[in-house]
């Protein structure tokens, strides 16, 4: 990606915080009216589960942008996890137990209720499956992993340290965490990542983590970067 020109913002982990996503864009167009060239909001991943309102927030992202944005969306573990459990790759127990029956809610589905409506696992996964729209289901299959500039590397967990970015394994970019962090001062390009919830993100080698647990905290964060020089951004500030 040319980021010549351009203002990106880097979103971290919504996990279904939709009032939190629309609170935060708002002020990144405030924001951004200072500023002349392209301008971009990069969102890191993990967009479901957990919070109270992953549906709205997979239909706001298959909305157009805010005016005068490009968007470009990557993919997280956990959107990679519904994704396994649709395809018949993962149990539904352990998908809901990473954040899926908050997902499912979303969509008017108990899955608890499911079960003891039809008394098979079979019809039930049936029923969940044709709860996601198929649109939705699509959207998230056409994700990318990561998204490099020149100097920069949008990820949603991290890199393998000692591999080249184009032989980097997808299960590594969307969880790896002890290796990489690591290696953060070894790095060869600033990585903005989510994925690993921190109190107050600051940079830690040539890295930064911007996953503020928007679905504990209610504070979802964004960074701009102009340049080479960064700024955070809250939805609660």
């Amino acid at each position: 990606m040319d980021m010549r020109d351009t203002i990106v913002y880097a979103i971290g982990d919504v996990h279904g915080c939709h009032d939190e996503l629309s609170a935060l864009e708002q002020k990144i167009e405030l924001d951004a009216q200072r500023f002349r060239g392209r301008k971009i909001i990069i969102m890191l991943g993990d967009y479901i589960d957990r919070g109270p309102h992953s549906r709205r927030v997979v239909d706001h992202l298959m909305a157009p942008p805010p005016r005068g944005f490009q968007r470009v969306c990557l993919v997280g573990n956990h959107e990679v996890a519904l994704l396994l459990y649709l395809d018949g790759h993962l149990s539904r127990e352990t998908w809901l137990g990473y954040g899926g029956r908050e997902t499912l809610f979303s969509y008017g589905v108990d899955p608890d209720r499911l079960i003891s409506l039809y008394g098979s696992s079979a019809q039930a996964d049936a029923r969940i499956r044709e709860a996601i729209p198929a649109s939705h289901v699509d959207f998230l299959r056409t994700l990318p992993a990561m998204v490099c500039s020149d100097q920069f590397v949008f990820v949603h967990a991290g890199i393998r340290p000692g591999i080249a970015l184009e032989a980097q394994d997808e299960g590594d970019l969307l969880n790896i965490r002890e290796e990489f962090f690591e290696a953060a001062h070894r790095l060869d390009r600033w990585v903005v990542h989510g994925h690993t919830i921190v109190d107050v993100p600051k940079l830690d080698g040539r890295r930064l983590d911007i996953d503020t647990g928007a679905f504990q905290t209610g504070r979802l964060t964004a960074l701009r970067i102009v340049g080479k020089y960064g700024r955070l951004l809250s939805s609660r500030d």
